[in-house]
């Protein structure tokens, strides 16, 4: 078997008007799969808009006791300079600690539960249980806190 008999069933990065050519690897099949803008990009993209996706699988996860978490920053995803997006778990009573980032933060609740506190710069408090479906924004420089209640929770 040849390596582009090999490739026959597999999408290649060939136009309908015959631009590009077989692709032999290495490469990531299903994410061309998914990405199928990036793997054959319209004829009218320049190639000029910057990346704007970043998956959390490949986002470092760190492990803690009460939980996990991995997040995509400026680091991982430049484009969004004043954003970042985290991908966190928390056991029942798991908490992450008082915290604040130099960008903002937000996060949508996929499973459980959770109480988020945070205060602002005038001292100001806020407690609010958090469910699934729900969400929240905290600005730059906004401590907060968050507890995983009776079913932990994701988000």
């Amino acid at each position: 078997m040849t390596k582009r008999s090999w490739c026959k069933d597999i999408p290649q990065p060939i136009r309908g008007d015959g631009a590009g050519a077989l692709d032999l690897g290495p490469r990531n099949i299903a994410r061309d799969l998914e990405n199928p803008d990036m793997f054959i990009r319209p004829e009218t993209d320049a190639g000029l808009i910057p990346n704007l996706k970043f998956s959390f699988s490949d986002a470092h996860m760190t492990l803690n006791h009460g939980g996990w978490s991995r997040e995509v920053t400026i680091r991982e995803l430049p484009v969004p300079t004043t954003l970042a997006g985290v991908n966190m778990a928390l056991t029942p009573g798991g908490v992450r600690e008082m915290h604040w980032h130099s960008q903002t933060e937000w996060a949508y609740v996929l499973d459980g539960s959770a109480r988020v506190t945070a205060v602002d710069q005038d001292g100001r408090n806020f407690i609010g249980d958090i469910f699934v479906g729900d969400l929240w924004f905290f600005p730059e420089g906004i401590p907060h806190t968050i507890q995983g209640l009776e079913n932990g929770c994701e988000f």
